[in-house]
């Protein structure tokens, strides 16, 4: 049994982190602060002894004592991190420096949630961890996208000055239940406008495209790279590798949900990322991991979901 720090735990990829932790039998702190988390994600877990929930904002420091901490904290679709830029990029610096400083007191192991954001609008397709990517460093996303790649810098830097054992994971597009129903994220958003019979939104032609993970394929990727051994610090791409065009996307919605409507077109947002695919051969070779839930499979999960939330 390991004691295991999730920031972010609340939301929705860290409750279904928290669930598989404590499946496993780990003792499992929860920390959010309730921005973008939702108690409603964690309640059934809140029974548990080996469970504990805590809010806190992680720009400020936590004292703790853990083996293992997994930093998800962050607003992580633009509705949400657009809506106070400043602390977006609050919490992914000085929250990295907090859990990275807590992790160098205590010789625990942490994993960074970053993103394959970093890649901004990429000129190399697919993307490997060994691109640098292109960024809009005065844009609207910015504060996102630079955020999470100063917190890849700190990581990178307290391992090579402090010793401090880190991973650093680069999620793709990831969808499944839980996801939070208006945070502008495209597959949440067309289901809940099918299901409501509302006109599906696309962006431009609806032919940029994207790469979808369902969240259990993604969250056994994050236990793989959190328990590979120490010198696999990353980054690591975790993502579906099989990519599709919004249109496409929209149209599967249409068929699981069965709704009868029709597809609007909008201008597309400001430095909005024409393609994302991600090369995951090493995730292959050092996580023997790779996605096992097709898009029909998941987007079904998905609908069954938000059928019986909204």
């Amino acid at each position: 049994m390991k004691k295991i720090l999730v920031t972010g735990g609340a939301g929705f990829l860290g409750s279904h982190l928290c669930e598989r932790l404590l499946g496993e039998g780990h003792e499992v702190l929860c920390v959010d602060n309730f921005f973008t988390g939702r108690r409603q994600n964690v309640a059934h877990l809140i029974a548990s002894p080996n469970f504990e929930l805590l809010r806190h904002d992680i720009t400020f420091p936590l004292y703790v004592e853990v083996d293992e901490i997994y930093n998800l904290a962050c607003p992580a679709s633009p509705v949400h991190y657009q809506f106070d830029p400043v602390q977006t990029t609050k919490t992914s610096v000085l929250g990295a420096i907090n859990m990275l400083g807590l992790a160098k007191r205590t010789k625990a192991k942490i994993l960074q949630a970053s993103t394959s954001e970093i890649y901004g609008d990429p000129e190399v397709h697919p993307q490997t961890e060994s691109y640098w990517g292109r960024v809009n460093v005065l844009g609207p996303r910015a504060c996102y996208d630079e955020g999470k790649r100063c917190a890849e810098t700190l990581f990178s830097d307290y391992h090579r000055q402090h010793g401090v054992k880190i991973k650093i994971m680069r999620i793709f597009n990831t969808y499944g239940p839980r996801m939070n129903p208006d945070d502008g994220r495209v597959v949440s958003n067309f289901i809940v406008q099918a299901l409501r019979g509302e006109p599906i939104t696309l962006y431009g032609e609806g032919i940029q495209t994207r790469s979808f993970c369902y969240v259990d394929d993604l969250i056994e990727g994050m236990i793989r790279l959190m328990n590979s051994p120490d010198d696999v610090t990353g980054p690591i791409n975790i993502g579906n590798p099989s990519e599709f065009t919004m249109r496409a996307l929209a149209e599967k919605v249409i068929e699981h949900t069965g709704a009868q409507v029709d597809l609007v077109h909008m201008p597309l947002p400001a430095d909005d990322p024409r393609q994302r695919q991600p090369d995951i051969t090493l995730a292959k070779t050092k996580l023997d991991w790779q996605p096992t839930v097709s898009l029909d499979e998941g987007l079904r999960r998905t609908v069954d979901y938000f059928r019986r939330t909204l």
